[in-house]
Formats: structure tokens, sequence, C-alpha cells
């Protein structure tokens, strides 16, 4: 059930929804070139992103081990940054029609916990460490820029370039390079942890800042285009969906729930490559 004893619905229950609702949209992600699968799974699908989001904030500001917590999290993501980085430059792995999975989330939460860990040490007012620690996120795309200016020639070596790609890939990956989410989502992890102990103004500010950029600037960018109508902020640029998670995020009741926390770490990768290459196998067959 996912109505606990207390009023409200608990992290278990709010992740199990996300898990389902993630779980719709990469079936329309990965089966999209069927032409069977309905575009509602990923209207639907919008609000889990921002739920898994809201969990993870509410799992670090109460985890009792934050290097473990964010060690997990490193390893997830780093491994499936690794995967993804030989789809993308070796081409390996890649379906027939030149697809592979773009699942890079837990990235998005690597770069949040330093940022997150940084904004404690700021508010205990240690702030050499907490700087440090946001500067490291915000300025190491900057900073690798800076050295490649210096160092042209590093670029031009086959080797020294592979491996500094990999680098920023996958186990110490930039905000810049991010592709699932992007900056934004960043942005909004952050306006949510900062508020975390105000829940209304909490969700209040995401979900305006949540608004503002999937719905205002993107009506904006695509209004002077041609053929472009507002009909298609809802059936095809309909990215702004998730700022209904606000309703769900106001609905939790500060519990826990009853755990589960494996399952919600490890069926992330296993059900995306698991689907993924189910994809292959019918795509083979139809092709």
């Amino acid at each position: 059930m996912l109505q606990t004893t207390h009023k409200g619905l608990s992290g278990t229950a709010l992740k199990t929804i996300a898990l389902v609702l993630m779980l719709m949209d990469h079936i329309h992600y990965f089966f999209e070139f069927t032409g069977c699968i309905p575009e509602w799974f990923s209207m639907l699908a919008r609000l889990s992103a921002p739920l898994f989001l809201f969990c993870t904030v509410e799992g670090f500001a109460h985890t009792h081990d934050r290097k473990r917590y964010f060690f997990r999290i490193w390893c997830i993501g780093a491994g499936m940054a690794a995967v993804q980085f030989f789809m993308i430059y070796a081409k390996a792995f890649r379906r027939g029609d030149g697809f592979y999975p773009q699942n890079a989330i837990f990235q998005d939460f690597v770069l949040l916990c330093v940022i997150w860990q940084g904004i404690d040490w700021v508010r205990a007012k240690k702030y050499g460490k907490g700087i440090a620690a946001i500067a490291a996120v915000v300025g190491w795309p900057y900073l690798f820029v800076a050295v490649l200016g210096m160092f042209p020639q590093l670029m031009q070596r086959p080797i020294v370039s592979t491996v500094l790609a990999f680098v920023i890939t996958s186990p110490v990956p930039m905000w810049t390079s991010i592709t699932d989410g992007g900056w934004s989502y960043l942005v909004g992890g952050v306006l949510l942890y900062l508020l975390r102990n105000h829940r209304k103004a909490q969700v209040a500010v995401w979900a305006l800042y949540s608004f503002l950029g999937d719905f205002v600037l993107v009506y904006l960018q695509l209004r002077g285009q041609p053929g472009f109508e507002l009909s298609q902020m809802f059936t095809t640029y309909y990215e702004w969906f998730g700022v209904a998670a606000a309703v769900l995020m106001l609905a939790y009741n500060g519990m826990r729930g009853s755990g589960h926390k494996q399952l919600f770490y490890w069926f992330y990768p296993a059900h995306v490559y698991l689907l993924y290459g189910v994809s292959c196998l019918v795509y083979r067959l139809i092709a």
C-alpha cells in the first residue's frame, strides 16, 4: 500500500510512485520506434525525475552516513557513465538505428551531493570547506577548459584526449556534460535543499522555477517558429508537466517508510539495460 499509517505519503511511497512512472517513461523511451507505446506514458512520467530529486534531497539530509550514501550513488553513476562513454565515442553496444541510452541521472545526484554538503558546511560556518565544495562543482568545467587552453597539445594526442574525455564523463563529471536533466535540474535540486526546512516555500519556489524554465522559457523560444502552436506545449513540449510533482511533494509526511533502499538504487541501472537489450532484439526482428 502506498498510504502509510501516518497522514500523507512516506518516502518509500513517493519513491515507489516515481519508480513506476520512470518505468513507464523508459518503456516509451526505448520502444518508441515501434509506434506501439502511447505518448501519455512519457507525459505522466514527467513527475518521476522531480520526485526522485525530492527523495534524494530528503535521503541525503537524513542519512547517518553521508560518505557511504555518496559513494553508492557515485559508483552507480560512474559505472553507467562508463558504459555510455563507450557507446558515445567507440559507438559500441548501439542499437541498429544508432540509438543508445542516455540515462545519467545519478551523475546529477553525484554533483548535487557535493553541493549540498558544501551548503551544510557553510551553514555550520565552515566557510572554507563549504565554498571549496561548491566551487569545485561549479568551476570544474571552466578549470578543465582553462587547462586545455594552456596545453592544447593534449587534445592532439589520441590516448590522452580519450582518457580526459572518459574522466569528465564518468568518475569526475561536469555539470556542462550531464546528459540527463542538465544544469536546470541541478539548480532545482539546490533550491529544494536550501528550503527543505520550509516545505510550502520549498515546493512553491521549486514549482515556480520549473514552470518558468520548462514552460515559459520554452514557449518564448518557440513561439516565433513557423508552424508552432500553443497546443504543442501540451502534446510535444510537455516537460513542464513535471510541475505537478509538487502535489506529491506536499503530501510527503516526513517518514522514511518501509525502506527497500537497495531496490531503488539498483532497479535504475538494471531496468535501463534490460529494456535496452530487449529493444535491441525487437529492433532486429522488425527492422
